[in-house]
C-alpha cells in the first residue's frame, strides 16, 4: 500500500481535516494492533475515511449515486451521514481500492451497524477518540475503547444516539442495531 500517495491526497483537506484523519490512521493502528485487525488496512482506512468530508453536498450525492448507492429515507435527510457514503464509494471507484472491509470501515464509521469487524469498529472508535478530539466524555470513551472494542463502542453510541435524539435529529437505524446488538452480546 502506498501511504504516501494517501497522505498527499489529503492535502486537498483543510488543514484540521488533514491532522484528523492523520491521527484517526495512527490511532486506528494501535487499536488493531491490540485488538487483532490488519494494521494496514487500518492505517489505509484511517487516513481516507472523511476524504470527501468537505466535498459540497450536490457533489457528494452524484458520488453516491453514480457508485450505486440508494439512500435510505434516514440517510438522505442526514446530510452528515453523506461523507462516509461518498468516501467509501470515492475510495473503491476513484483509488481502485476494492476490498469490501476498508469499504465498510469506511461506509460505517459514522453510524456503526450489526456485524460489524474488527477493522470496521477500530475505524469507528478512532475516529470517536483521535488525538484531537476535545468534547465532553472524550475521557472516558478512550477508558473504555481501552477495556475492549464492544465497550468503547457502546459508549459511543450511547453518547451519539443520546446527543441526537436530545436534538431532535434522526438516528441511524444501523447505529440502534449496533446498539442493539452488543447490548444483547454481554
Amino acid at each position: 500500500m502506498n501511504f504516501e500517495y494517501y497522505e498527499k491526497e489529503l492535502d486537498t483537506l483543510s488543514e484540521y481535516r488533514r491532522i484528523h484523519s492523520l491521527n484517526v490512521a495512527k490511532e486506528a493502528v494501535r487499536l488493531a494492533e491490540k485488538y487483532g485487525a490488519d494494521p494496514e488496512k487500518a492505517r489505509l482506512a484511517g487516513l481516507l475515511h472523511d476524504i470527501t468530508k468537505e466535498t459540497p453536498d450536490d457533489l457528494q450525492l452524484k458520488i453516491i449515486e453514480n457508485g450505486g448507492i440508494i439512500l435510505t429515507d434516514v440517510e438522505r435527510r442526514s446530510p452528515k451521514l453523506w461523507h462516509s457514503i461518498s468516501g467509501a464509494v470515492t475510495v473503491r471507484d476513484k483509488y481502485g481500492i476494492d476490498d469490501q472491509n476498508i469499504f465498510n470501515a469506511i461506509l460505517y464509521h459514522t453510524t456503526a451497524r450489526a456485524g460489524m469487524s474488527r477493522l470496521e469498529k477500530c475505524i469507528f472508535l478512532a475516529d470517536f477518540t483521535s488525538a484531537e478530539r476535545n468534547y465532553p466524555d472524550i475521557d472516558v470513551i478512550r477508558k473504555f475503547a481501552e477495556v475492549s472494542l464492544e465497550d468503547g463502542m457502546l459508549y459511543g453510541l450511547k453518547f451519539t444516539i443520546s446527543r441526537l435524539s436530545g436534538r431532535g435529529n434522526l438516528i441511524s437505524p444501523n447505529a440502534l442495531d449496533a446498539y442493539n446488538e452488543i447490548l444483547l452480546q454481554k
